[in-house]
């Protein structure tokens, strides 16, 4: 296969910018259209705000769709009279149906940030932190109706570092995908094309949601760190708490650091000082904030937040 294959790309998160780039600019395929979600209201004036590969797809200057559902309206009828080769799907945000499937004439193939068939589903990143796992991967699945179902091309593994956040793990995963996604495309241009049906006990993943965020305090000291990396950017790991002046707010905690001698109540303010706020988990041990944020006040360093915000030793979080 030597001609240049025409790829229509499919994605809407930051995750799927380093492949959508990557094939930009590699002689071997020509992107006909790329595919994302309709502008949505964001931040606080909820005014329409574009995805990331449709400004990514901007720059490039590629044609770009943004249809409410991929299978309706007459997409599929354009796209099907360039004669795509192959659909490149990445973190796009919608379950493809059976017509968009059949559209490329080799198929479809899906980035995934997870070691199929485990964690499929929509948060393989958070999950894996969350569960402390030790390492974790990328899959290129060739993609059929189910929820991350398909065979498999390509598979590679990562190790998760000691402080790995749900933001460094992306990154290295979406830039991890976007060097496997040109690897597949060398392969197919070589007729190296396989279908490796998934084996092994399968798991999903589920939608974060705000309510994820909360922190018990019951949790032990691994717990609930995991889930402070794992959050992050949203919607965060969060507390409430009652300051000394007798205000109460909304906490988000950033980075922590495991005390194996804090003793106390779950939730309980051991210590604070200049190197952070020392707090009680569940079981033994508890957590030393480094990072906080009140609830409309800036990030910062957890010595320099109770400087301006004090909180009383022996205040329970999360009441």
């Amino acid at each position: 296969m030597s001609q240049s294959l025409k790829i229509v790309f499919v994605g809407t998160s930051a995750f799927a910018v380093p492949a959508l780039n990557a094939l930009a600019k590699d002689d071997r395929v020509r992107i006909i259209a790329v595919v994302t979600q309709p502008d949505r209201p964001s931040g606080r004036g909820l005014a329409c705000q574009p995805s990331p590969v449709k400004k990514a797809a901007f720059e490039i200057g590629c044609r770009i769709y943004q249809p409410e559902r991929f299978h309706e309206g007459g997409i599929l009828e354009q796209l099907r009279y360039e004669a795509p080769d192959l659909m490149v799907v990445a973190a796009y945000g919608q379950i493809l149906k059976r017509p968009v499937l059949d559209l490329p004439r080799l198929g479809c193939l899906n980035i995934h940030a997870s070691l199929l068939p485990k964690y499929r589903g929509p948060s393989p990143i958070q999950t894996a932190i969350l569960n402390r796992e030790k390492e974790t991967g990328v899959t290129i699945m060739w993609m059929d109706e189910g929820l991350d179902t398909g065979d498999i091309f390509l598979q590679e593994r990562v190790r998760l570092r000691r402080r790995e956040t749900a933001v460094t793990l992306h990154d290295r995963l979406a830039e991890l995908g976007s060097k496997m996604i040109i690897e597949a495309v060398r392969r197919i241009q070589s007729g190296q094309i396989t279908r490796i049906p998934q084996s092994g006990e399968p798991s999903w993943t589920k939608k974060i949601l705000r309510e994820d965020g909360k922190i018990d305090w019951t949790q032990s000291r691994e717990a609930i760190d995991a889930q402070i990396r794992a959050l992050q950017p949203w919607p965060g790991a969060y507390t409430t708490v009652r300051l000394a002046n007798g205000c109460s707010g909304v906490m988000k905690i950033y980075s922590t650091i495991l005390s194996r001698r804090a003793r106390g109540r779950a939730g309980e303010v051991l210590r604070t000082d200049r190197h952070g706020i020392l707090v009680a988990c569940g079981e033994t041990g508890g957590l030393l904030l480094r990072e906080v944020q009140l609830e409309g006040r800036r990030r910062m360093h957890a010595r320099d937040f109770i400087l301006g915000h004090p909180i009383a030793i022996g205040t329970i979080l999360g009441e």
